[in-house]
Order: C-alpha cells, then sequence, then structure tokens
C-alpha cells in the first residue's frame, strides 16, 4: 500500500471559475481537519485525478518537502464533487508520475514565458 494518507470523504465546493481561490477541508483518520488548496484536476486513463496541498504547505520555500495529496475525482450526474483513496499501489504510482510531469510542463512553459 502506498504512503499516502488515508482520508474520509472532503467537501469540495462546487466549480468556480478561478480555481485558486477553491478549497477542500479533508478529515485525516485520527479527525484532524486540513484545509487545502486545489492545485490541479486531470485526466490519466478515464479517471479524472485531484491534487490538493495542505494550507500551511502554501507558503514552505522548499518546494521538494511540499506535501500533496492525490485522490481520485468524480461528480455525479448533478454536478456534485466527491473524491476517492487511491487503493491500488500501480495506479498510485502512475498518477504520481503523471503530476510529476504536469509539474515539469508548467516549469518550461514558465521558462518560455
Amino acid at each position: 500500500m502506498s504512503d499516502k494518507p488515508n482520508t474520509n470523504p472532503a467537501n469540495i465546493p462546487e466549480e468556480e471559475d478561478d480555481m485558486e481561490d477553491l478549497r477542500v477541508t479533508l478529515t485525516l483518520e485520527d479527525n484532524l481537519e486540513v484545509e487545502c488548496k486545489i492545485l490541479t484536476i486531470f485526466d490519466l486513463e478515464d479517471q479524472n485525478y485531484i491534487v490538493l496541498m495542505p494550507e500551511e504547505d502554501e507558503d514552505d520555500d522548499d518546494e521538494e518537502e511540499t506535501e500533496v495529496f492525490i485522490y481520485r475525482y468524480f461528480e455525479d450526474e448533478d454536478g456534485n464533487p466527491s473524491i476517492e483513496d487511491i487503493e491500488d499501489d500501480d495506479e498510485y504510482d502512475a498518477v504520481t508520475d503523471r503530476f510529476e510531469e504536469l509539474l515539469d510542463e508548467a516549469e518550461w512553459k514558465e521558462l518560455e514565458d
């Protein structure tokens, strides 16, 4: 099993134009609530994933140590969002690899601009 935290479903706000302003409150196994910023939602093999960063890590200068949470992301037919733990190690590895690729692409784009 992966080293990611196990969480209960989060309260994900309804879709807004600016994802930067969206926040999610996660309830971890020990009932600790963590307020998170949505970094991105991306697709991999017909499944959506969401990447969340605890707000307390947002001001952290050491990017190598920044903690993020990655989950499967779903919306029901009414557009209500929900998340689900990634239980499979191979799936988790593929998703984290794709997220790292997205980070690299963003860094290149930033350098080009």
